[in-house]
């Protein structure tokens, strides 16, 4: 129970990575608000988790739907100790000068805007507690970029920025900042990021991680307990490779 008595908000809750992790937290003892763009998917995981999971829709890249979010979260459970910024999309594969603006816009506001808007919207609480732990799920896109992703990759990498320039800002507050680095993995956005979701694609993309296989949900949740769990009561600033050995 490495999570015991701690109070989590998990962005993207609903659905893949951010599934795992909401379910690892629970697992660990943690009161878990599972925040996500689909509240039914959001309310319905809550009902199946039992009593310490709360549902909240949220629109992260909207201001005021973020700041909902925080003020639910405290109503609820009158403190929040972890904030894990999971909510993503990409644009499908395409050459950089042909992804449309509102493709690129939908990137920059969900992956990068939205780390800013939960910042402004929680920081200030966690500063006021002298504690806290915030982790951005960024992805080896952001560190081995890989063509026709281009938009999705520059958003990843300003993602593991953010997460550093956080740390050092805000170690002074006692608020730790870390992320963790997927590999693509079985979520709803695999088939976005190959393009097209066939054996021989799928083949293609093991053959590039060295221990064979995708990244699970459950790997996330485990990386994530570790880094926000007082276990790493040392480690800020950390972008953590969750990803097979791709980016070797």
């Amino acid at each position: 129970m490495r999570l015991a008595g701690k109070t989590a908000i998990v962005t993207g809750g609903a659905s893949g990575f951010g599934a795992g992790i909401v379910e690892k937290f629970l697992a660990e003892g943690a009161k878990v608000m599972i925040a996500d763009i689909n509240g039914d998917a959001a309310a319905a995981m809550a009902a199946d988790l039992g009593p310490n999971a709360i549902a909240q829709a949220v629109d992260v890249a909207d201001g005021a739907s973020v700041h909902a979010m925080a003020e639910a979260a405290l109503t609820a459970f009158g403190q929040v100790d972890i904030l894990v910024n999971n909510a993503g999309v990409t644009h499908l594969p395409t050459p950089l000068d042909e992804v449309s603006e509102e493709d690129f816009d939908r990137v920059f506001n969900v992956n990068m805007k939205s780390v800013y808007l939960t910042a402004r919207a929680l920081v200030p609480h966690m500063k006021s507690r002298k504690t806290g732990a915030i982790l951005n799920v960024a992805s080896t896109a952001g560190v081995s970029p890989r063509p026709n992703l281009n938009w999705y990759n520059a958003s990843k990498g300003w993602m593991i920025t953010a997460t550093r320039t956080m740390a050092v800002e805000l170690a002074p507050s006692g608020v730790r900042v870390n992320a963790i680095n997927p590999v693509a993995g079985e979520t709803p956005l695999l088939k976005s990021f190959m393009g097209e979701d066939t054996p021989e694609v799928r083949a293609k993309f093991l053959s590039t991680i060295p221990l064979g296989r995708f990244s699970t949900p459950e790997d996330m949740g485990n990386a994530a307990c570790f880094l926000c769990s007082d276990e790493a009561s040392m480690v800020t600033g950390v972008a953590m490779e969750v990803d097979g050995g791709r980016c070797i």
